[in-house]
């Protein structure tokens, strides 16, 4: 993940530092992951590897979050904690809400909560330790915000992304916006549906991230 740089829109030097250490302990797996090929797609194979956003889609969560004054917002999938702590930076810069977390591999959501402590974020975050299409089906109220960021592998059906996309939906308010990283064709082929109720973009970061707004 690149580096945190001056032009990032975070100013308070715990989070950036937080933010600094987990980038310089990065390390792709070996084989290159679920997508390079591996032997192994099982997500708790990679229980001491984070999968995280870069820099650039981390600031623009951040802005766009103060930009609505989100207040409620959704990070699948949590990994070690990178995306959840601009979600909380955001929230609690707003003046306080809650970022609802899921992540499925225990070791990592221990790894996250650590990390959201030492940045003193974490009272800020539900973080719900399991399978996504349990522990966000009820979301407590309208949500603001969702990154959708989770494994990216199917298993010969609907892709996560797909599944959590049509899950949550309903739950988000109009006007929410939804992020996606891995650009799961089927998870795309809901979003850039007028029908379904969004208006979609495709942004140049980290090779390709889906922004996209509701807007009925």
């Amino acid at each position: 993940m690149p580096a945190q740089n001056s032009t990032s829109p975070l100013r308070d030097p715990q989070i950036t530092a937080v933010l600094d250490r987990l980038r310089s302990e990065s390390r792709r797996p070996a084989g290159g992951g679920p997508r390079g090929g591996a032997d192994t797609r099982d997500p708790h194979a990679y229980a001491d590897i984070g999968f995280s956003i870069h820099a650039d889609q981390g600031d623009l969560i951040y802005l766009l979050c103060r930009a609505i004054a989100a207040t409620r917002v959704v990070d699948f999938a949590t990994s070690v904690g990178v995306s959840t702590i601009y979600f909380a930076a955001a929230v609690r810069d707003n003046g306080g809400g809650t970022v609802i977390g899921s992540e499925i591999v225990p070791e990592k959501a221990a790894t996250a909560q650590r990390n959201l402590a030492e940045a003193e974020l974490d009272k800020y975050v539900d973080l719900r330790v399991g399978d996504a299409r349990e522990t966000l089906r009820d979301l407590g109220g309208p949500v603001d915000f969702a990154l959708i960021d989770g494994w990216p592998i199917s298993d010969g059906g609907p892709t996560l992304a797909r599944q959590v996309i049509e899950l949550i939906a309903p739950q988000l308010r109009t006007g929410a916006f939804v992020m996606n990283d891995n650009a799961e064709s089927d998870y795309l082929d809901y979003i850039r549906d007028p029908a379904n109720g969004f208006r979609s973009v495709t942004l140049p970061l980290k090779g390709s991230t889906e922004l996209s707004v509701k807007v009925s």
